[in-house]
């Protein structure tokens, strides 16, 4: 068996290979993180058969993601490892050298004297998955901080507003007049019927005329400022507010495809939707890199945190809240959705509360039976069944 080891960076990647015994089979050389540079690399393979060649690289934030897709692609033997290894690897060494060259080969003896576990296609549909929740959280946040910069505006333009609408000023139907008339006087000054029309359209039927005459008159006595400035970024956050609205739309419905295409058993767990699971799957990855359901919550932070000094031993302590934080809001949704339509869960709920614990402490205790429950379906890919 003949095991190559790269080493991942931005631009240029380094390799080298080494056989069963030690023996540097390749010796170790660069090629570039593009079409030219796979390229080289599939060359310097081609006297070697592809069922007595293992292939491995450090786990490096994105940057080796595109390499595992091609070299899947192609039919090798790729696995992924903990930084963590090579590190122990390299602490072996009497010399202290730190270089690619030494790295491509410290991967390459890491994967001749560790337990490795190959990438599967399921592997790479999860970093897919995991890659598209992280974005749709990244878009989430990114549309939060343009609602709370409309509101301070809206707050200086027209403050009386957002107290008007009982659902706040953050819906289709106050985006829209705002978009057309974005200051109290313009919105004092519009015909009662077009206003009325506007309102009724786009609140599909919500807001009568009786409520837009009582906008009006709102609009009239305003203490806000007149602000052309202002104006403009109304409408402008108002614009962005939409886009990312249209943008997580379409997130949503290729997080669903994607689950669709999976299969998973974790869809058959009752109030567990496309994105929870989705979640879950891709912040998890192959749940076979866990041994066992303590190390999936330890990962996603829900395990307690252990504080111990002299003879004396915390017995109440709060969960670490280390490792995913996708995870961990991921699997506190899910408990909270799970608490709702199971009885089982419903019950362990209560017993929580009963014992003093708060809301949030409860649905931590049942977040971790669902991390075990969890644990078992998909290491046994059966479905969901507690009654």
């Amino acid at each position: 068996m003949i095991y190559l080891g790269i080493d991942i960076a931005k631009r240029l990647h380094v390799t080298a290979a080494i056989s069963s015994e030690g023996e540097i089979i390749i010796e170790p050389f660069e090629f570039s993180n593009d079409h030219d540079g796979f390229s080289k690399l599939l060359s310097s393979l081609h006297n070697i058969l592809k069922e007595d060649l293992i292939m491995g690289l450090e786990s490096t934030a994105h940057y080796g993601n595109n390499l595992v897709v091609f070299l899947f692609s192609h039919g090798f033997n790729i696995t992924v490892i903990n930084p963590i290894q090579t590190s122990v690897m390299r602490k072996n060494n009497i010399r202290k050298t730190k270089t690619d060259k030494v790295d491509a080969l410290l991967v390459a003896k890491t994967l001749l004297l560790n337990n490795f576990r190959l990438v599967s296609k399921q592997d790479i549909d999860l970093i897919r998955l995991k890659d598209l929740c992280r974005f749709r959280q990244k878009l989430i946040k990114a549309r939060t901080t343009v609602k709370i910069q409309l509101t301070t505006y809206i707050d200086q333009v027209f403050p009386e507003l957002q107290y008007f609408f009982k659902s706040g000023i953050h819906h289709k139907a106050c985006y829209t007049l705002l978009k057309e008339a974005s200051s109290p006087e313009e919105i004092a000054s519009m015909h009662m019927t077009h206003l009325a029309a506007l309102l009724n359209k786009a609140s599909h039927g919500h807001f009568k005329k009786e409520k837009a005459q009582e906008l009006r008159v709102l609009a009239q006595k305003s203490v806000g400022t007149g602000n052309k400035t202002l104006s403009i970024q109304i409408a402008q956050s108002i614009s962005q507010v939409e886009l990312y609205d249209r943008q997580l739309a379409e997130i949503h419905l290729e997080i669903e495809m994607t689950m669709k295409s999976l299969n998973s058993v974790i869809m058959s767990i009752p109030g567990i939707g496309y994105l929870n699971g989705a979640m879950i799957l891709g912040e998890a990855g192959n749940i076979t890199r866990f041994s066992d359901p303590s190390k999936l919550l330890a990962f996603a932070g829900l395990d307690p945190s252990v504080y111990q000094s002299g003879n004396f031993k915390a017995t109440n302590t709060r969960m670490s809240k280390r490792g995913s934080k996708v995870l961990r809001y991921a699997l506190i949704n899910a408990a909270h959705n799970v608490v709702l339509n199971n009885k089982t869960f419903k019950e362990y709920y209560d017993l929580k509360i009963s014992q003093g614990r708060s809301h949030y402490n409860a649905l931590g205790h049942c977040a971790g039976k669902l991390v075990r429950i969890i644990y078992k379906m998909l290491t046994c890919n059966i479905e969901f069944n507690l009654e």
